[in-house]
């Protein structure tokens, strides 16, 4: 090979192997320096599943979780296939005997968004970004059905409900009730019985002085809980707008 296209291909791979980037969050994507990569859907479950692990796993146990009604065999063969297309496209993939991982190099946005989430849970920090900075604000792979899926998409749901209300907290404490409503609304819709993230709504019409807003959240909130669950708001709720209820 020439020494300029030497130079050149050595050029590609340092680029692809600075700037690989996986998305599992709304969709999932894998890139190379930005371009999109057509993958295989057993290729992408695979990238999916070792950027969760985030560790040497063996591979006789990613090959069990990812081709679960194959037999042993089966599994084994699908996932050297699978490895194979994968690091065709860029190196993706690590291994090392019987075990394998994804490289370190590969950037994962569910890495950073929960980095961020942690940050804004520590009761010592004072991060306070808009809510649309968030980056956990997508669902894992709403569309994936695998159970492996399914459970770390709940965690992350979780993660991030919390993020959102502290986020919500601090903002009410600077007075950025435009922002706190966005943060406390986007808590809500992840789970709208989540009783923690109305108090929140209701304690920011209640700082902005809109009570009759403050109440009829309230009573819209009382009802839903009725109707779908068969409950009633609990007393740290039904206290927080006591004085309007009581006139």
């Amino acid at each position: 090979m020439p020494r300029g296209a030497v130079a050149a291909a050595a050029r590609r791979v340092g680029v692809a192997r600075g700037q690989l980037t996986i998305g599992l969050l709304g969709t999932f994507d894998a890139l190379d320096a930005g371009s999109p990569l057509g993958l295989p859907m057993n290729g992408q479950r695979l990238l999916a599943f070792l950027a969760l692990q985030r560790r040497w796993v063996l591979r006789s146990f990613v090959a069990g979780s990812l081709w679960l009604d194959s037999t042993e065999d089966r599994a084994a063969g699908s996932l050297r296939s699978s490895l194979w297309r994968v690091n065709r496209e860029a190196p993706f993939v690590e291994t090392r005997g019987e075990q394998m991982r994804l490289a370190p190099a590969v950037s994962v946005d569910v890495d950073d968004a929960i980095d961020q989430a942690h940050r804004l849970l520590d009761p010592d920090g004072s991060e306070c970004p808009s809510p649309n900075s968030v980056l956990l604000r997508d669902d894992l792979l709403p569309d994936w059905y695998d159970d492996w899926v399914a459970l770390e998409r709940e965690r992350l749901r979780q993660l991030r409900v919390h993020a959102l209300e502290q986020l919500c907290e601090r903002l009410i404490v600077a007075e950025r009730f435009g922002e706190a409503t966005e943060a406390g609304l986007a808590a809500a819709r992840t789970e709208p019985f989540r009783e923690s993230a109305q108090r929140l709504l209701i304690r920011i019409h209640l700082a902005e002085g809109n009570q009759s807003e403050a109440l009829t959240y309230f009573r819209r909130f009382e009802k839903m809980l009725r109707d779908e669950l068969g409950l009633a708001p609990s007393s740290k709720l039904t206290q927080l707008v006591a004085h309007l209820t009581n006139r």
